[in-house]
This record gives structure tokens, C-alpha cells and sequence, in this order.
């Protein structure tokens, strides 16, 4: 049996590192140095080569090892783990969730709310508990989701298929037109950040302690849990759980659901990914209104935990400045491309550039003046 764990346990830790550079390779444009000519013809524009799918044969056992790891992890839960563990999994997965939801997602890709550096700080640390990149690297590639969704440059493109969206984006090259366009996303708000920045110098350092060691050692050292039970319940079945709660939001919501603000787009209101993603499923709304802090029309806590999250850290003075939309407005929005439009032009979203959030230059100055705050930093 100690074979078998051993067999399970230490391909994925020799892979991960590697693994991790391979999933995020730099946007930054290479440096070339080259020299002047005063030669006067005009070359021919160069010709782009068709895109190639080329598979990323590491990553591919990476997620089959931690699929695997998980489904053993969930066998676990039932017959061997102690329910403090499976408890710890939970709670440590709703950790991780706040990480993307309230900090990488509406804190620092869509600036909807603004934050104090000591809940900076634990955002931060949650992030580094979820293991989907650094807040610096998620948040560009959600940024220019946004900015080109459903085309070549969104990195997930839910155009070519369920798949794909989900999790196939991560098994291949990224397309040339993410690197291309990714160069144009505005960063600056972020580079200026000394949290983000920290986090993202030190990420392949910091992770792996947050994502994978403290979750693994309090079981064994507070409630005396085997380590088997708590690599595979507490570390690997949570960690597997969290990215396909954050895939089904760029899956399932941009395929399955009504569209009640904006007919002519895939996103949709999908409850189920709302629930099991912290109330990230209400995608329709998210991708009309993308600065709300709420990603939803309604502050339902039921159904959108990370708002009940925001509004609670606003109350003790650690959010502030939260973005929100006016009920005429939304009221318009759908009377003129929702559920009450006459009949909305599907428009092509390759001629089509959204903004990402608060503070990206397409953002019109009608919504700028129209955006209503509350928990004003007084």
C-alpha cells in the first residue's frame, strides 16, 4: 500500500514547478536589438502563419495525475479521512474560492471595489491557497477575456467548445492572438501595487507552501490525521475541486442559462456554477456590468457568498469604494439588448473590444457617471 501512495504521491511533486512554467509563459515581448538602414524599399508585411493546436504533453499529466489524486482523495472522504479533515477540506477550499472570487476576480482584474492593505494581505494569502497563477498573471489573462471574449484572444474561448473552455485551454499553447493582444492590456494599476508585485516575485515560493504543505501538515499535526488522508482529502481533492468550480464559470456560464441583460453575448445567469463557484455564476450581468463588486444584479447571499464576504469586510472598515449599477439603468439595459428587447443584433465578436473593468479607457463616459459607490472611504 505505502507503494502505491508513493506511485501517486511523487510524480506530481517533481512535475509541479516545471509544469507551472510551461501553463504561463511570459506575454512580455522579446527584446531584439537590430540596426538602422537607410534602406527605401518597403518590405511586404509579414505573413501570419496559421495556427497550429500544439499540446503541452507535461501539463496533460499534471491534471491527469491530480484528477486521479482527487477521485482517491473523495474515496477517502467516505471511508477513511476523520471528519475534522473533511471539514478542513471545506473550509480550506472556501479560502481558496475568496482568493479568485474577491481578490484576483473583483478586487484586482475588475477594480469593483478598493481595498486596505491588511485585506490585501489576506486575499493575497488566499490567492497563493488556490493555485491559479499569481493575482498579476490572473488578472491580465481575465482582463483580456473581457477585452476580446469569445475570440481568438480570450484564453479561453468558449466558441471552441466545452472542452476547451474549460480546461483544454491549459493542455496547449496559448494562440497567438492572446500574446498579441495581451501586449495592449493595461497593467499599470497592478505593477504599482507592492501586495500583487510581492506576490508575483515570489509565487513559485509562496505557493507551494500556501497550496500544498500548511494544508497537508494540520491535519497530521492537530487532529493526528495520516498523511494519505491528508494529501489526498484536504490537499489534492480540495485543490482539484476549486479549479473546476473556477473552469465551470468559463465553461458552463458562457453556454447554459438565460440572458436577461444582453441576448447578443454567451455568457449567461447559470445558478448552479453561482453556488458552487461563490457566486461567479451570474455571468450575463458580470459581462454587461463587469465593475459591479457584486458580479450580479441582486446581493442575494445565498447565491453570491463573496459579496456577503466584501460587504462584511466593508463594515469593519477594510473595503471601501464598491461600484454598484442603478436599478434604471439596469432596467434599460434590458428593455434595449435583454429579455425585453425587440429584436438585438447579434453582433460579431471578432469587430467587438468590451471594457475589462473600472478604469480601462473603453469604458464610456455615460457609465462612468452613471456607477453609484457605497462604503465611501470617508
Amino acid at each position: 500500500m505505502y507503494n502505491i501512495h508513493l506511485f501517486l504521491f511523487s510524480p506530481f511533486i517533481f512535475i509541479l514547478q516545471k509544469c507551472f512554467l510551461e501553463m504561463n509563459p511570459d506575454m512580455a515581448p522579446n527584446v531584439v536589438t537590430s540596426t538602422i538602414t537607410c534602406e527605401t524599399t518597403v518590405p511586404n508585411p509579414p505573413v501570419k502563419k496559421p495556427y497550429k493546436r500544439r499540446i503541452v504533453w507535461r501539463n496533460v499529466i499534471l491534471f491527469v495525475y491530480l484528477h486521479l489524486a482527487a477521485l482517491y482523495g473523495l474515496y477517502l472522504m467516505f471511508f477513511s479521512a476523520k471528519l475534522a479533515t473533511v471539514a478542513f477540506a471545506i473550509l480550506s477550499y472556501q479560502i481558496a474560492a475568496l482568493g479568485i472570487t474577491a481578490g484576483a476576480h473583483r478586487l484586482w482584474s475588475h477594480r469593483s471595489y478598493k481595498a486596505k492593505y491588511p485585506l490585501q494581505i489576506l486575499l493575497a494569502f488566499f490567492n497563493s491557497v488556490s493555485f491559479q497563477n499569481s493575482i498579476y498573471e490572473w488578472a491580465r489573462d481575465h482582463r483580456l477575456h473581457h477585452k476580446y471574449s469569445e475570440t481568438n484572444a480570450d484564453p479561453h474561448n468558449a466558441t471552441r467548445g466545452f472542452f476547451f473552455s474549460h480546461i483544454g485551454w491549459l493542455l496547449c499553447k496559448k494562440h497567438p492572438d492572446i500574446r498579441e493582444k495581451g501586449k495592449g492590456i493595461d497593467m499599470s494599476d497592478l505593477k504599482a501595487n507592492p501586495v500583487v508585485m510581492f506576490q508575483h516575485r515570489h509565487y513559485l515560493k509562496v505557493m507551494p507552501i500556501c497550496c500544498f504543505i500548511i494544508p497537508t501538515l494540520i491535519p497530521m499535526y492537530l487532529w493526528d490525521e495520516s498523511f494519505v488522508n491528508s494529501w489526498f482529502v484536504a490537499t489534492m481533492f480540495r485543490y482539484c475541486f476549486s479549479l473546476n468550480m473556477t473552469w465551470l464559470v468559463n465553461s458552463a456560464a458562457h453556454m447554459w442559462g438565460n440572458r436577461p441583460y444582453d441576448k447578443t453575448i454567451n455568457p449567461a445567469e447559470n445558478f448552479l456554477v453561482a453556488i458552487g463557484a461563490s457566486g461567479e455564476g451570474w455571468h450575463n450581468y458580470h459581462h454587461v456590468f463587469p465593475w459591479d463588486y457584486k458580479a450580479a444584479e441582486l446581493g442575494d447571499y445565498k447565491m453570491n457568498f463573496t459579496t456577503a464576504f466584501i460587504d462584511f469586510m466593508a463594515k469593519i472598515g477594510q473595503a471601501y469604494d464598491c461600484k454598484t449599477v442603478p436599478d434604471n439603468v439596469i432596467k434599460s439595459r434590458i428593455q434595449r439588448t435583454g429579455t425585453l428587447a425587440s429584436a438585438p443584433v447579434k453582433k460579431n465578436p471578432e469587430e467587438e473590444v468590451h471594457p475589462w473593468g473600472w478604469g480601462d479607457e473603453t469604458v464610456s463616459e455615460e457609465d462612468t457617471k452613471i456607477a453609484e459607490t457605497i462604503y465611501k472611504n470617508e
